[in-house]
């Protein structure tokens, strides 16, 4: 008997070393791919940028190809499974409160930032002359349609769209209604396809994966040429100090921190994520890297798949640590120079407006900023700010998305510490 737990234990060892290497060499071959990208883009050559652009455009398309059906499938499969039982209400419960809690330490992060380094007002010329950069789509939008948007009133519509929000709904309650259908042979052939489809999905997005080295030349390759022909450029000084500040303290601080307090090494689950932070980076939609990031969490971290395709899905909506502290001081930022008086309790006011805010926005390129646009428009805020941020707001965009996705992994992560012992 013990001959055979020697020979399991030595299997599990052989398995484990296999793992660790397989996934160094991984590592290896994703930071190779970022600096050979690096390097081609920045020589600038017309025709590799062509290739970078379509490359880059092909793997985006692909992400996001397969990442409406796999927040729709993961919701749907685990609530089928998990029904109403006890579980359901404790993983979405520490799913929530650790979203919360972090979110709201973002913004804090970003408030104080805003008052210790108090950003000046801009001069009128420069907010004038940005007002001819902001699209004029983006100043009709409301934010009350924004939420009533979220309402299906189709099927399809939300799929078409890639309403991440009107997805989730139609999946909680496509779930919810599996796991409160009468047991009949048409319910199991459904509940089986279903989940049949949602092998097919994770197979094909281990072989995106498994691809995405030439992905990251791309995309490494088409960033540097923006930089390198001038069109990442600029910079409002004291503002940029404020928003890049807190998406760094927040990164490697306050999250970390999060991570230690839950009895979890933050190196060690930054290492196993670290595939759907390199794809958040370059994606610049937390969505489009959602089936990245689920991977990662399930094969490297070893997450319960109960949690993992049951959170991951939910954060990638509402956990936005970055949105909310972008939208708090870009806001505040605008209003100053509108004039508006900013008390210290109008900033806390804004401070829980913005999370709400943050919870409410799709995980898609440039969401937070037209989130915060709608939020100025509202409040008849000049908007020649917002056309003078947007030239910078690729970078600022990118560095947000990493900061979501790494504060879904940690949730996720945090959740599945704390009911590893309750979960089968």
């Amino acid at each position: 008997m013990s001959s055979e737990k020697d020979v399991q234990q030595k299997a599990q060892e052989a398995m484990s070393q296999t793992d660790r290497a397989a996934q160094l060499k991984q590592m290896v071959l994703w930071f190779g791919a970022l600096v050979v990208g690096g390097v081609l883009g920045w020589l600038n050559i017309p025709m590799l940028n062509d290739l970078f652009n379509f490359v880059a455009t092909v793997f985006t398309r692909l992400f996001q190809f397969v990442a409406v059906p796999t927040i729709a499938l993961a919701v749907i499969t685990t609530l089928a499974t998990l029904g109403t039982k006890k579980e359901t209400g404790r993983i979405f419960g520490h799913a929530v409160v650790y979203t919360m809690l972090t979110t709201i330490a973002a913004a804090a992060v970003g408030l104080a930032l805003y008052i210790f380094i108090a950003p000046e007002n801009l001069p009128a010329d420069v907010i004038g002359a940005g007002v001819a950069d902001v699209p004029d789509k983006l100043g009709k939008l409301s934010y009350y349609d924004h939420f009533l948007s979220v309402i299906p009133n189709n099927l399809l519509q939300p799929f078409l769209a890639g309403n991440v929000l009107s997805i989730l709904l139609i999946a909680f309650a496509v779930g919810f209604g599996l796991a409160h259908m009468p047991k009949t042979e048409n319910a199991q052939m459904l509940l089986k396809a279903i989940n049949g489809l949602q092998e097919l999905l994770f197979t094909l997005i281990r072989g995106i994966v498994y691809v995405l080295p030439i992905g990251i030349v791309a995309f490494a390759g088409q960033l540097a040429a923006q930089i390198e022909a001038g069109v990442i450029v600029g910079s409002l000084g004291k503002y940029v100090a404020v928003v890049m500040g807190g998406n760094v303290i927040q990164f490697f601080i306050v999250l970390p921190l999060f991570l230690l307090i839950r009895g979890l090494n933050p190196i060690h689950v930054f290492k196993k994520m670290s595939p759907a932070l390199a794809v958040a980076l370059f994606t610049k939609s937390s969505a489009a890297t959602l089936p990245v990031t689920m991977a990662s969490a399930e094969d490297n971290l070893k997450v319960n798949k109960k949690v993992s395709r049951f959170v991951l899905p939910i954060c990638t909506t509402i956990n936005m640590n970055g949105c909310a502290a972008f939208i708090l001081v870009t806001s505040l930022f605008v209003m100053q120079n509108a004039g508006f008086e900013l008390s210290l309790g109008t900033m806390v006011t804004w401070l829980f407006v913005a999370v709400l805010a943050a919870v409410g926005n799709a995980g898609v390129p440039m969401g937070c900023y037209f989130l915060t646009l709608s939020l100025m428009s509202s409040m008849g805020a000049p908007l020649g700010i917002m056309g003078v941020i947007l030239p910078i707001y690729t970078i600022i965009d990118m560095i947000e998305t990493a900061e979501n996705v790494w504060s879904d992994s940690c949730v996720c992560a945090m959740t599945n510490h704390d009911l590893q012992d309750v979960l089968e």
